[in-house]
Protein backbone atom coordinates (compact mmCIF):
# COMPACT_ATOMS: atom_id res chain seq x y z
CA UNK A 1 0.00 0.00 0.00
CA UNK A 2 1.21 3.63 -0.36
CA UNK A 3 0.76 5.74 2.81
CA UNK A 4 1.20 9.37 2.26
CA UNK A 5 1.83 11.79 4.87
CA UNK A 6 1.21 15.51 4.58
CA UNK A 7 2.24 18.90 6.17
CA UNK A 8 -0.10 19.71 8.45
CA UNK A 9 -1.58 23.17 7.57
CA UNK A 10 -3.63 24.03 10.52
CA UNK A 11 -2.54 27.36 12.18
CA UNK A 12 0.29 26.54 14.41
CA UNK A 13 0.14 22.98 14.28
CA UNK A 14 3.93 21.45 14.60
CA UNK A 15 3.07 17.89 14.85
CA UNK A 16 3.27 15.31 11.85
CA UNK A 17 1.16 11.63 10.86
CA UNK A 18 4.09 9.70 10.61
CA UNK A 19 7.78 9.81 12.61
CA UNK A 20 10.79 8.20 10.52
CA UNK A 21 10.55 5.04 13.16
CA UNK A 22 6.79 4.35 11.97
CA UNK A 23 8.22 4.89 8.30
CA UNK A 24 10.80 2.64 9.15
CA UNK A 25 8.41 0.28 10.12
CA UNK A 26 6.16 0.60 7.62
CA UNK A 27 8.23 0.52 4.93
CA UNK A 28 9.67 -3.01 6.46
CA UNK A 29 6.24 -4.20 6.17
CA UNK A 30 6.83 -3.70 2.30
CA UNK A 31 4.61 -0.29 1.66
CA UNK A 32 5.78 2.34 0.47
CA UNK A 33 5.94 5.90 2.00
CA UNK A 34 5.25 9.45 0.55
CA UNK A 35 5.96 12.18 3.16
CA UNK A 36 5.71 16.19 2.08
CA UNK A 37 9.22 17.68 2.06
CA UNK A 38 9.01 19.88 5.60
CA UNK A 39 5.97 17.40 7.21
CA UNK A 40 8.59 16.59 9.88
CA UNK A 41 10.47 19.57 10.61
CA UNK A 42 7.94 20.90 13.40
CA UNK A 43 8.66 18.19 15.53
CA UNK A 44 12.44 18.17 14.70
CA UNK A 45 12.10 15.71 12.05
CA UNK A 46 14.22 16.38 8.74
CA UNK A 47 13.56 15.45 4.92
CA UNK A 48 16.60 13.21 5.62
CA UNK A 49 15.38 11.41 8.20
CA UNK A 50 12.71 10.12 6.53
CA UNK A 51 14.74 9.31 2.90
CA UNK A 52 17.04 6.76 5.77
CA UNK A 53 13.69 5.61 6.46
CA UNK A 54 13.09 4.59 3.07
CA UNK A 55 10.26 6.90 2.81
CA UNK A 56 9.99 8.96 -0.86
CA UNK A 57 9.82 13.20 0.04
CA UNK A 58 8.02 14.68 -2.77
CA UNK A 59 7.12 18.42 -3.19
CA UNK A 60 3.28 19.34 -2.42
CA UNK A 61 0.08 17.76 -0.78
CA UNK A 62 -1.47 17.20 -4.23
CA UNK A 63 0.88 14.68 -4.92
CA UNK A 64 0.75 12.79 -1.45
CA UNK A 65 -3.22 12.90 -2.32
CA UNK A 66 -3.10 12.20 -5.84
CA UNK A 67 -0.82 9.17 -5.37
CA UNK A 68 -1.64 7.61 -1.50
CA UNK A 69 -3.68 5.03 -0.84
CA UNK A 70 -4.33 5.70 2.89
CA UNK A 71 -3.42 9.14 4.35
CA UNK A 72 -2.19 9.53 7.80
CA UNK A 73 -2.35 13.01 9.31
CA UNK A 74 -2.90 14.35 12.84
CA UNK A 75 -5.86 16.86 12.72
CA UNK A 76 -8.75 16.99 10.70
CA UNK A 77 -8.18 17.93 7.26
CA UNK A 78 -8.70 21.57 5.91
CA UNK A 79 -11.03 22.86 3.43
CA UNK A 80 -8.36 22.37 0.76
CA UNK A 81 -7.31 19.22 1.94
CA UNK A 82 -10.86 17.67 1.88
CA UNK A 83 -11.25 18.67 -2.11
CA UNK A 84 -8.31 16.26 -2.79
CA UNK A 85 -9.87 13.68 -0.96
CA UNK A 86 -10.97 10.89 -3.67
CA UNK A 87 -13.09 7.82 -3.30
CA UNK A 88 -11.83 4.63 -2.15
CA UNK A 89 -9.12 6.66 -0.65
CA UNK A 90 -8.43 5.70 3.31
CA UNK A 91 -8.09 8.90 5.78
CA UNK A 92 -6.55 8.07 8.82
CA UNK A 93 -6.53 11.02 11.26
CA UNK A 94 -8.35 12.81 14.28
CA UNK A 95 -11.72 13.91 12.84
CA UNK A 96 -13.98 15.32 15.98
CA UNK A 97 -17.22 15.86 13.52
CA UNK A 98 -20.01 16.35 15.54
CA UNK A 99 -19.20 20.03 16.17
CA UNK A 100 -18.02 20.51 12.33
CA UNK A 101 -21.11 20.14 10.16
CA UNK A 102 -18.82 21.50 6.37
CA UNK A 103 -15.75 18.77 7.19
CA UNK A 104 -18.97 16.18 7.89
CA UNK A 105 -20.54 17.35 4.80
CA UNK A 106 -17.14 17.59 2.32
CA UNK A 107 -15.74 14.00 3.91
CA UNK A 108 -19.76 12.16 2.45
CA UNK A 109 -19.05 14.14 -0.68
CA UNK A 110 -15.68 13.12 -1.06
CA UNK A 111 -16.97 9.37 -0.92
CA UNK A 112 -13.45 8.39 0.96
CA UNK A 113 -13.12 5.86 3.76
CA UNK A 114 -12.10 7.85 6.96
CA UNK A 115 -11.15 6.58 10.67
CA UNK A 116 -10.81 8.36 13.57
CA UNK A 117 -8.61 8.26 15.89
CA UNK A 118 -10.61 9.56 18.48
CA UNK A 119 -13.10 6.97 18.45
CA UNK A 120 -11.08 3.46 18.09
CA UNK A 121 -11.52 1.71 21.52
CA UNK A 122 -9.84 -0.88 23.61
CA UNK A 123 -11.00 -3.53 25.55
CA UNK A 124 -11.11 -1.24 28.73
CA UNK A 125 -13.68 0.79 27.28
CA UNK A 126 -10.92 3.56 26.61
CA UNK A 127 -9.75 5.67 23.51
CA UNK A 128 -6.14 4.28 23.17
CA UNK A 129 -5.32 6.89 20.30
CA UNK A 130 -7.09 9.96 21.63
CA UNK A 131 -4.89 8.72 25.25
CA UNK A 132 -2.11 10.12 24.65
CA UNK A 133 -2.59 13.71 23.45
CA UNK A 134 -5.06 13.68 26.33
CA UNK A 135 -2.53 13.33 28.81
CA UNK A 136 -0.71 16.09 26.80
CA UNK A 137 -3.65 18.51 26.78
CA UNK A 138 -4.44 17.71 30.61
CA UNK A 139 -0.76 18.11 31.34
CA UNK A 140 -0.62 21.96 29.32
CA UNK A 141 -4.56 22.86 30.84
CA UNK A 142 -2.92 23.95 34.26
CA UNK A 143 0.33 25.33 32.26
CA UNK A 144 -1.95 27.72 29.66
CA UNK A 145 -4.49 28.71 32.42
CA UNK A 146 -1.55 29.71 35.10
CA UNK A 147 -0.64 31.79 32.06
CA UNK A 148 -4.08 33.42 31.05
CA UNK A 149 -4.44 34.17 34.60
CA UNK A 150 -1.81 36.74 34.70
CA UNK A 151 -2.65 39.87 34.54
CA UNK A 152 -0.63 41.01 31.20
CA UNK A 153 -2.96 38.50 30.20
CA UNK A 154 -6.62 40.22 31.29
CA UNK A 155 -6.34 37.56 34.32
CA UNK A 156 -6.76 38.21 37.53
CA UNK A 157 -3.19 38.16 38.58
CA UNK A 158 -3.26 35.20 40.59
CA UNK A 159 -0.10 32.60 41.37
CA UNK A 160 -0.88 29.12 41.37
CA UNK A 161 0.99 27.59 44.43
CA UNK A 162 0.36 31.19 46.04
CA UNK A 163 3.54 32.19 48.59
CA UNK A 164 3.54 32.44 52.21
CA UNK A 165 0.73 34.24 53.69
CA UNK A 166 -0.87 34.12 50.37
CA UNK A 167 -3.70 32.01 49.49
CA UNK A 168 -2.90 29.45 46.05
CA UNK A 169 -4.78 29.47 43.15
CA UNK A 170 -8.30 27.87 43.45
CA UNK A 171 -8.79 25.55 40.34
CA UNK A 172 -11.88 23.21 39.54
CA UNK A 173 -11.62 20.66 37.44
CA UNK A 174 -14.61 19.20 35.44
CA UNK A 175 -14.28 15.73 34.28
CA UNK A 176 -12.40 13.24 35.95
CA UNK A 177 -11.19 11.39 32.89
CA UNK A 178 -7.63 11.27 31.16
CA UNK A 179 -7.20 14.73 30.88
CA UNK A 180 -9.20 15.85 33.89
CA UNK A 181 -7.26 13.86 36.17
CA UNK A 182 -3.29 14.69 34.57
CA UNK A 183 -4.94 18.61 34.64
CA UNK A 184 -5.62 17.64 38.29
CA UNK A 185 -1.82 16.48 39.15
CA UNK A 186 0.22 19.18 37.56
CA UNK A 187 -2.05 21.98 38.83
CA UNK A 188 -1.70 20.15 42.32
CA UNK A 189 1.79 19.79 41.81
CA UNK A 190 1.89 23.72 41.36
CA UNK A 191 0.88 24.16 44.68
CA UNK A 192 -2.63 25.32 43.75
CA UNK A 193 -5.79 23.92 45.72
CA UNK A 194 -7.31 21.59 43.07
CA UNK A 195 -10.62 19.79 43.16
CA UNK A 196 -11.86 17.48 40.49
CA UNK A 197 -15.31 17.40 39.63
CA UNK A 198 -16.93 13.99 38.11
CA UNK A 199 -20.66 11.96 38.59
CA UNK A 200 -18.62 8.40 37.92
CA UNK A 201 -18.72 7.57 41.79
CA UNK A 202 -16.32 4.73 40.96
CA UNK A 203 -13.75 7.03 39.32
CA UNK A 204 -14.14 9.19 42.37
CA UNK A 205 -13.36 6.42 44.60
CA UNK A 206 -10.37 5.46 42.46
CA UNK A 207 -9.17 9.16 42.31
CA UNK A 208 -9.63 9.81 46.23
CA UNK A 209 -7.65 6.46 46.67
CA UNK A 210 -4.75 7.16 44.17
CA UNK A 211 -4.35 10.95 44.42
CA UNK A 212 -6.59 11.95 47.94
CA UNK A 213 -3.98 13.52 49.50
CA UNK A 214 -3.06 15.59 46.30
CA UNK A 215 -6.41 17.02 45.50
CA UNK A 216 -10.01 16.82 46.15
CA UNK A 217 -12.82 14.96 44.51
CA UNK A 218 -16.58 16.26 44.37
CA UNK A 219 -19.77 15.18 42.26
CA UNK A 220 -20.66 16.88 39.60
CA UNK A 221 -24.21 17.88 40.32
CA UNK A 222 -25.30 20.88 38.49
CA UNK A 223 -25.86 22.62 42.03
CA UNK A 224 -22.20 21.87 43.06
CA UNK A 225 -20.34 22.80 40.21
CA UNK A 226 -21.97 26.53 40.04
CA UNK A 227 -20.75 26.49 43.47
CA UNK A 228 -17.32 25.53 43.34
CA UNK A 229 -17.50 27.53 39.88
CA UNK A 230 -17.87 30.47 41.48
CA UNK A 231 -15.21 30.20 43.90
CA UNK A 232 -12.65 28.93 41.24
CA UNK A 233 -10.00 31.05 39.72
CA UNK A 234 -9.63 28.64 36.83
CA UNK A 235 -11.87 26.07 36.02
CA UNK A 236 -10.72 23.38 33.48
CA UNK A 237 -13.10 21.81 30.91
CA UNK A 238 -12.22 17.95 30.59
CA UNK A 239 -15.56 16.11 29.34
CA UNK A 240 -15.61 13.82 26.93
CA UNK A 241 -18.37 11.72 25.39
CA UNK A 242 -16.90 9.85 22.78
CA UNK A 243 -17.45 11.14 19.24
CA UNK A 244 -20.03 13.26 20.37
CA UNK A 245 -20.43 16.83 20.70
CA UNK A 246 -19.48 18.10 24.26
CA UNK A 247 -22.01 18.43 27.19
CA UNK A 248 -22.86 22.77 28.34
CA UNK A 249 -21.74 22.64 31.44
CA UNK A 250 -21.30 26.21 32.30
CA UNK A 251 -23.66 28.91 31.07
CA UNK A 252 -22.82 32.54 29.76
CA UNK A 253 -25.04 33.41 32.94
CA UNK A 254 -22.96 31.79 35.11
CA UNK A 255 -19.86 33.99 33.89
CA UNK A 256 -21.29 36.56 36.24
CA UNK A 257 -21.16 34.82 39.17
CA UNK A 258 -17.47 34.38 38.56
CA UNK A 259 -14.21 36.37 40.04
CA UNK A 260 -13.62 39.00 37.53
CA UNK A 261 -10.13 37.89 35.41
CA UNK A 262 -10.95 34.10 36.43
CA UNK A 263 -9.59 31.80 34.08
CA UNK A 264 -11.63 29.15 31.95
CA UNK A 265 -9.38 26.39 29.85
CA UNK A 266 -11.70 24.39 27.82
CA UNK A 267 -9.97 21.27 26.81
CA UNK A 268 -13.03 19.92 25.23
CA UNK A 269 -13.25 22.56 22.34
CA UNK A 270 -12.32 20.05 19.81
CA UNK A 271 -15.79 18.60 20.54
CA UNK A 272 -17.86 21.90 20.73
CA UNK A 273 -16.72 22.88 24.40
CA UNK A 274 -18.09 22.09 27.56
CA UNK A 275 -18.87 26.31 28.26
CA UNK A 276 -21.53 28.07 26.88
CA UNK A 277 -19.22 30.78 26.01
CA UNK A 278 -16.23 28.65 23.84
CA UNK A 279 -15.19 29.28 20.99
CA UNK A 280 -12.12 27.81 19.41
CA UNK A 281 -9.12 29.90 19.26
CA UNK A 282 -5.32 29.07 17.60
CA UNK A 283 -2.05 29.11 19.29
CA UNK A 284 -1.37 32.63 17.55
CA UNK A 285 -4.12 34.13 19.07
CA UNK A 286 -5.47 31.67 22.04
CA UNK A 287 -7.15 33.77 24.78
CA UNK A 288 -10.32 36.13 24.67
CA UNK A 289 -12.53 37.52 27.32
CA UNK A 290 -16.30 37.47 28.20
CA UNK A 291 -17.96 39.00 30.63
CA UNK A 292 -14.59 39.60 32.60
CA UNK A 293 -13.90 36.06 32.11
CA UNK A 294 -10.85 34.98 30.31
CA UNK A 295 -11.05 32.15 27.76
CA UNK A 296 -8.36 30.02 26.74
CA UNK A 297 -9.92 27.13 24.46
CA UNK A 298 -7.20 26.59 21.38
CA UNK A 299 -8.37 23.17 19.94
CA UNK A 300 -4.98 21.62 19.24
CA UNK A 301 -3.01 22.21 22.50
CA UNK A 302 -0.72 19.45 21.78
CA UNK A 303 0.94 21.09 19.41
CA UNK A 304 2.66 23.59 21.65
CA UNK A 305 4.92 20.66 22.65
CA UNK A 306 5.07 19.23 18.93
CA UNK A 307 7.55 16.56 19.76
CA UNK A 308 6.46 14.84 22.70
CA UNK A 309 3.10 15.00 21.25
CA UNK A 310 4.75 13.40 17.53
CA UNK A 311 6.30 10.59 20.07
CA UNK A 312 3.61 9.86 22.18
CA UNK A 313 0.92 9.87 19.53
CA UNK A 314 3.15 7.70 16.88
CA UNK A 315 3.27 5.38 19.62
CA UNK A 316 -0.59 4.53 19.64
CA UNK A 317 -1.33 4.97 15.78
CA UNK A 318 1.96 2.67 14.36
CA UNK A 319 -0.08 -0.83 15.93
CA UNK A 320 -3.53 0.50 13.54
CA UNK A 321 -1.64 1.86 10.79
CA UNK A 322 0.05 -1.05 9.93
CA UNK A 323 -2.79 -3.67 10.65
CA UNK A 324 -4.97 -0.88 8.09
CA UNK A 325 -1.71 -1.04 5.61
CA UNK A 326 -0.88 -4.67 5.80
CA UNK A 327 -4.79 -5.83 5.61
CA UNK A 328 -6.63 -3.21 3.89
CA UNK A 329 -9.35 -1.53 6.14
CA UNK A 330 -12.42 -3.78 6.03
CA UNK A 331 -9.70 -7.13 6.59
CA UNK A 332 -8.37 -5.23 9.30
CA UNK A 333 -11.27 -3.34 10.81
CA UNK A 334 -13.13 -7.54 10.97
CA UNK A 335 -10.37 -8.94 12.74
CA UNK A 336 -10.48 -5.72 14.82
CA UNK A 337 -13.87 -4.84 16.00
CA UNK A 338 -12.32 -1.72 18.30
CA UNK A 339 -10.78 -0.67 14.67
CA UNK A 340 -14.41 -0.72 13.30
CA UNK A 341 -15.39 1.24 16.61
CA UNK A 342 -13.37 4.37 14.60
CA UNK A 343 -15.26 4.29 11.16
CA UNK A 344 -16.94 7.61 10.69
CA UNK A 345 -17.54 7.90 7.24
CA UNK A 346 -17.46 5.05 4.30
CA UNK A 347 -18.34 5.44 0.92
CA UNK A 348 -20.81 8.72 0.98
CA UNK A 349 -22.11 7.42 4.68
CA UNK A 350 -21.53 8.30 7.91
CA UNK A 351 -21.16 5.50 10.19
CA UNK A 352 -21.20 6.69 13.62
CA UNK A 353 -24.29 7.36 15.75
CA UNK A 354 -23.17 10.33 18.10
CA UNK A 355 -21.65 12.19 14.75
CA UNK A 356 -25.37 11.60 13.14
CA UNK A 357 -27.42 12.59 16.48
CA UNK A 358 -25.26 15.69 16.70
CA UNK A 359 -25.42 16.60 13.26
CA UNK A 360 -28.85 15.17 12.22
CA UNK A 361 -27.78 13.15 9.96
CA UNK A 362 -28.89 9.71 9.06
CA UNK A 363 -26.17 6.58 9.97
CA UNK A 364 -25.44 3.74 7.75
CA UNK A 365 -24.31 0.74 10.61
CA UNK A 366 -20.44 0.36 10.33
CA UNK A 367 -21.24 -3.45 10.74
CA UNK A 368 -23.08 -3.09 7.43
CA UNK A 369 -20.49 -0.78 6.04
CA UNK A 370 -17.78 -3.05 6.30
CA UNK A 371 -19.96 -5.49 4.18
CA UNK A 372 -20.73 -3.19 1.55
Amino acid sequence: MKIGCPTEIKPQEFRVGLTPAASQEARAHGHDLLVQSGAGLGAGFADEDYLQAGATIVDTAQEIFANADMIVKVKEPQAVERQMLREGQLLFTYLHLAPDPEQTKDLLASGCTAIAYETVTDDQGGLPLLAPMSEVAGKLAPQMGAWTLQKANGGRGVLMGGVPGVAPAKVVVIGGGVVGTHAARVAAGMGADVTVLDRSLTRLRYLDDMFGRLFKTGYASAATTAELVIKADMVIGAVLIPGAAAPKLVTRAQLSTMKPGAAIVDVAIDQGGCFETSKATTHQDPIYEVDGIMHYCVANMPGAVARSSTLALSHATMPFMLDLADKGWQQACTDEPHLLDGLNVHAGNLTYYAVGMALGIDVLSPTLALKS
